[in-house]
């Protein structure tokens, strides 16, 4: 397998709609699939052109050459793989339920489309799980001299990739990765078959996140100051495409990918020498509270038991399981990741989808495209004058209850029954 999709040139989530995004902290998810048909891999572009010839139902477009899907996401063909992607979710409790649910949602509504094609072609269409980008907006509020996103980003390379290795990566994967960008972070790994440990990766990364964030500076002092064992050898190796790092295969002397994650392999720099899954435990200790806050006791207990043997990891398979190669034909959701409420840009999401005409004050619109995560145009019915209107704007207006679903004319509902 590739590196994880990492040189890649797409970007769901483009500086310019993280710059546009609310003061508060987001989060938003993104996975990477290989197409094959008939047991070929083929370059979705040359089967389908692009999405909206895969897509039964009308899209609204997206900046680029992305679409909004009608599950809630975006969808997008790049260079040979199918990308899709979630709404940015508001970083709060419940935040990661919501986006891994989110980003399944996409991945089911797209497998859906697919196995159509393939009853209306005559041909098999295989999902191959590739990469998972976890996203996480860096609020402007929160930078200084000393605490930007690249130092962020450095650091974190610094803490994630061990715990990221047992909850989201195999033993054919390659790399773990941070990313800088001016107004977000980006930690990418491989595609994760399992919705419950996506979930567990997402929450420890954003407790990790949430927890850093709060430190006095991003130097890697922190790291004894927090107690975060560091292993030697470790050398960060730069990201394939883009600004970044990763720990690779060779990162830390031997191959953590194939290597026994039970075993004492890895030296520290306090002298001791400790297994993936002890190193991983003590890395985990200065972030409970946060990942408890941001998720839920049932998801840091998961976590912790992946890190200490009483759950599985994918690495505890000789293998890697079969579920990566034939992705979205059954789906095991967990009755908690159903019982979280969508979140308020989720609803206004929805409705943007559904294209009815919008009475927002004493003016109808139209919806005309997505602008980023944070932004829609629209157009006045009537005059046709342009308008943008961020998520919080229309949560407010949804709020105040002035902005609502237009109301149909009398000489239009006549003319409905009329027809009946």
């Amino acid at each position: 397998m590739k590196d994880l999709g990492t040189e890649r040139g797409a970007q769901f989530f483009p500086e310019r709609a993280f710059a546009a995004t609310p003061s508060r902290a987001v989060i938003g998810l993104e996975a990477e699939f290989n197409l094959f048909v008939n047991g070929r891999r083929r370059r979705p572009e040359k089967v389908f052109g692009d999405p909206s010839r895969l897509v039964r139902r009308r899209m609204i477009p997206r900046t680029g050459r992305s679409f909004q899907l009608p599950a809630g996401g975006a969808i997008y063909f790049d260079t040979g793989v199918i990308e899709v992607a979630t709404p940015i979710v508001e970083l709060e409790r419940g935040c990661c339920y919501r986006a891994t649910r989110l980003l399944w949602e996409q991945i089911r509504y797209l497998r859906a489309e697919l196995d159509r094609w393939s009853k209306l072609h005559g041909r098999n269409c295989q999902l191959q799980g590739f990469s998972t980008h976890y996203n996480f907006s860096f609020p402007h509020a929160r930078k200084s001299k000393s605490r930007n996103a690249t130092k962020l980003a450095y650091l974190l390379a610094h803490i994630l990739p061990v715990p990221v290795l047992l909850l989201a990566t195999n033993r054919h994967s390659s790399a773990v990765g941070v990313r800088p960008r001016r107004a977000r972070l980006e930690v990418t790994a491989d595609f994760t078959p399992d919705p419950a440990l996506m979930l567990a990766t997402c929450a420890f990364i954003a407790g990790a996140v949430e927890t850093v964030l709060r430190w006095d500076d991003f130097g890697l002092r922190e790291l004894n100051r927090n107690g975060i064992p560091r292993i030697r050898p470790f050398r960060l190796r730069k990201h394939s495409s883009r600004r970044g790092w990763r720990v690779t295969a060779d990162s830390l002397g031997e191959n953590p990918f194939t290597a026994d994650i039970n075993a004492p392999l890895w030296k520290l720099r306090d002298g001791r020498i400790l297994s993936l899954r002890a190193i991983a435990e003590e890395i985990l200790r200065p972030f409970r509270r946060q990942i408890r806050r941001i998720s839920d006791s049932s998801t840091l207990e998961h976590i912790a038991a992946v890190f200490d043997g009483n759950a599985r990891s994918l690495l505890d398979f000789p293998k890697r399981p079969e579920a990566y190669d034939d992705v979205g034909r059954a789906i095991d959701w967990g009755r908690r990741m159903r019982r979280w409420s969508r979140s308020k840009y989720e609803k206004i999401i929805h409705r943007v989808i559904a294209r009815e005409p919008m009475r927002i004050g004493q003016k109808r619109y139209r919806v005309e495209r997505m602008s980023g995560w944070y932004e829609i145009d629209f157009r006045e019915v009537g005059t046709r004058r342009h308008r943008t209107f961020n998520l919080d704007e229309l949560v407010q207006l949804s709020a105040a209850k002035k902005l609502a679903p237009s109301v149909p004319s009398k000489r239009k509902a006549a003319k409905n029954r009329r027809a009946k």
